[in-house]
């Protein structure tokens, strides 16, 4: 699938191929554009979904005052869901909390055979949970025992908990039906639906009653009443009122499932008027428990399953912890409450019929789910110790019965609490990627991005990623997997080293050539060793100096010590007469080492002469000439080096003089690259900052002529 892209942050226009159910690997230098090849294909796809214009966010600063350039990608209406492997990944959904990626259980255990699993558990206890969902009654019950519970308070170990609003209700007495004698001419007030609105009402209008003595709301005079409206203040709190009136209203709605007992003691105690006894303290304490103990009783039916099943030996033993005896809940003994009972204990008669069916499904389930893990964090910790990692992965069981991947450390067998902080930046990539292909590979995307992932690892743990993403059936081989990438280890490794492993990738090179992004095709027979490489220039090359670089680059692999390439060296530094450096001392060469390296330089160029070639070294205009004319980068700077080997003085950017120092010798380091003559691996700005150092050079000897 062809993709164009214009107009996206440094890329002014381009176009990229992703093959199908592939791996594409781009491979760039820093700075071509991969984040924002990445961003523009995430975004595009976004814009589509959710009719957006987040692809703007793109635009290029250069065009912040021109309306006329608008950032777009074409192509890739196919790729409706787009996952990305990128650093916002890693901060939102590895490492939070409790486990190391957000749902874990969802990533690693719900897979179709779970579901089709709980689904037949399910149909097996269906009947119950329909009755109890289908009885509004029920669920009005369960929420009235969850309001009177929570009015309890939490703590009624030692006596009723003082800061629980049943406490505050009533611990003076119920001043609503108890109103005191100077205040009963506000009774239609006190005993409303609604009066703690009245007397905060009340209440609030006491901050004007001193203003004058008049009613701030009539204007009469009241100066002889004051002292009865403030008592209003003094004997009710509206808060309080509130919390009793929700109180007795919930003892009113659950008075059909009392027993005519429990019925007369909380009758009394809402008419108390001196506040509640110890007595009355236990009694609620009582009362209490067996609220809670019928309310878990319903809430268990209802939620009848795999998970509260699957510790039980026998399934019709571990049914009968879920039938209800009323006798033992003496406070609600009533017909109503036996109603109800019996549906719950009616349907668990049921289900006990097919408690061997449901056995036997509940242990197939167990089953799979030790199989899922075991598989699971088998893949994980083989990868982790491949990688070197002292660390491995299990899916512990939570108390919901729900399984969170945790991190364990191998030494002490303890699990990782902190992984953020406790992981260095390495390993937490390297197991934040594992983790990203599994989520991957839940929510199937229909293009997967990986946005420079291994770049920052040692080879043995690069190709331990690759391995895990890519070498198995079962992970993302054959997905549709775009990589960028400025390493070429996983071309070298899938291409050419390790082949036989892998599925052969669609690998290409990107280039960014002042905004103009090209993609160049990486083939098997384009990976070769550098002494190959070497030789191939030597043999090619059509400019004799650009034949010398390349041999001094063979001789620097094969015999550095080596007199040819002592020779070279000298020329590169336009030393008239040359020097031999060996064991940190320097000595003229005499006449017969110099012939000695010509001849043996002659092999390549048949001419050679080293007096000829000082003399074209050193003659700026003519290499200048070849400056320009040089058909690629990686030439380029070897004349721009030569050049300007004796006026390092006037390289006046730190950033190109380390550029070139590292050019001419850091990748002697790696066994197998990509030919520089064929990709533009140096780049473009490097170019740019040399053509500008070179141009005025050119125009100081034009003047001197």
């Amino acid at each position: 699938m062809k993709i164009s892209i214009k107009n996206c942050n440094n890329i002014d226009s381009g176009e990229i191929i992703i093959k199908e159910n592939l791996l594409n690997i781009k491979y760039a230098i820093n700075g071509t554009g991969k984040s924002s090849i990445s961003k523009a294909i995430l975004y595009k796809s976004s814009d589509l979904k959710d009719n957006t214009n987040k692809i703007l966010d793109l635009k290029p600063y250069k065009a912040d005052n021109d309306n006329s350039i608008i950032p777009e990608i074409n192509g890739i209406d196919k790729y409706k869901n787009v996952q990305i492997f990128s650093e916002d990944y890693v901060n939102n959904y590895v490492f939070q909390g409790n486990e190391l990626i957000k749902g874990s259980f969802d990533i690693f255990i719900k897979n179709d055979a779970y579901e089709n699993g709980i689904q037949e558990i399910e149909s097996l206890v269906e009947e119950i949970k329909t009755i109890l969902k289908e009885d509004k009654e029920i669920e009005i019950l369960k929420r009235d025992f969850n309001e009177m519970i929570n009015a309890f308070g939490s703590n009624v170990k030692k006596g009723l908990d003082g800061r629980s609003s049943l406490a505050k209700a009533f611990k003076n007495g119920n001043k609503v039906e108890n109103i005191p004698q100077e205040l009963e001419i506000y009774t239609e007030y006190i005993r409303s639906s609604e009066n703690y609105k009245w007397i905060k009402w009340q209440i609030d209008g006491q901050t004007f009653i001193d203003l004058t003595e008049n009613c701030p709301y009539c204007v009469s005079d009241i100066k002889e009443k004051k002292g009865i409206i403030k008592k209003v203040a003094q004997s009710y709190d509206a808060k309080i009122i509130e919390n009793m009136n929700k109180i007795v209203s919930v003892f009113e709605r659950l008075d059909a499932y009392f027993s005519n007992k429990t019925k007369n003691i909380i009758s009394d105690f809402v008419k108390n008027i001196d506040g509640y006894t110890s007595e009355q303290v236990d009694f609620f304490k009582e009362l209490k428990d067996q609220i809670e103990r019928l309310r878990a009783k319903f809430e268990n039916a209802q939620n009848l399953g795999f998970y509260s099943l699957k510790d039980v030996d026998k399934v019709v033993d571990g049914l009968k912890e879920y039938f209800i005896d009323l006798t033992l809940y003496s406070h609600m003994e009533s017909e109503k409450t036996k109603e109800k009972v019996n549906i719950v204990n009616n349907a668990l008669s049921n289900i006990q019929q097919k408690a061997g069916l449901l056995q036997g499904c509940i242990k197939r389930q167990q089953q799979l789910i030790e199989e899922i893990v075991c598989e699971n964090k088998a893949d994980i910790n083989s990868f982790l110790k491949n990688a070197g990692y002292n660390y491995s992965v299990d899916l512990l069981e939570e108390t919901d019965g729900s399984r969170r991947l945790k991190l364990i450390y191998n030494e002490t067998e303890k699990i990782v609490s902190d992984v953020k902080n406790h992981l260095s930046f390495g390993e937490k990539n390297a197991i934040a990627l594992i983790l990203f292909m599994y989520d991957a590979l839940k929510k199937n995307p229909d293009l997967i991005i990986l946005d420079d992932p291994i770049s920052s690892f040692d080879k043995n743990k690069k190709y331990a990623i690759i391995d895990m993403l890519f070498k198995k059936e079962k992970f993302l081989k054959g997905k549709t997997v775009l990589m960028l990438t400025h390493d070429i280890d996983p071309i070298v490794d899938m291409m050419l080293v390790h082949s036989d492993r892998f599925e052969v990738p669609f690998a290409s090179f990107l280039e960014n050539n002042n905004g103009l992004l090209i993609e160049k095709e990486i083939g098997r027979d384009d990976i070769k060793t550098f002494i190959k490489i070497c030789k191939e220039n030597i043999k090619e090359s059509h400019n004799n100096l650009n034949k010398l670089v390349y041999y001094r680059r063979l001789c620097e692999l094969t015999d550095k010590n080596s007199i040819d390439y002592q020779l070279i060296s000298n020329l590169f530094h336009k030393r008239e007469t040359p020097c031999i450096y060996t064991n940190g001392q320097t000595k003229e060469m005499s006449p017969e080492e110099i012939s000695k390296g010509e001849q043996r330089i002659k092999t390549i160029i048949a001419d050679f002469s080293y007096q000829d070639y000082i003399a074209l070294v050193k003659n700026d205009k003519d290499m200048i000439k070849s400056y320009f004319n040089a058909i690629n980068n990686y030439e380029k700077l070897h004349f721009y080096r030569i050049i300007f080997d004796d006026k390092t003085s006037l390289i006046e950017s730190d950033a190109i003089r380390k550029f070139i120092n590292e050019s001419f010798h850091i990748e002697n380091n790696y066994i197998y690259q990509l030919n520089p003559c064929k990709y533009q691996v140096v780049p473009q700005y490097i170019i740019s900052e040399c053509d500008k150092h070179i141009k005025k050079l050119e125009e100081e000897i034009h003047q001197a002529q």
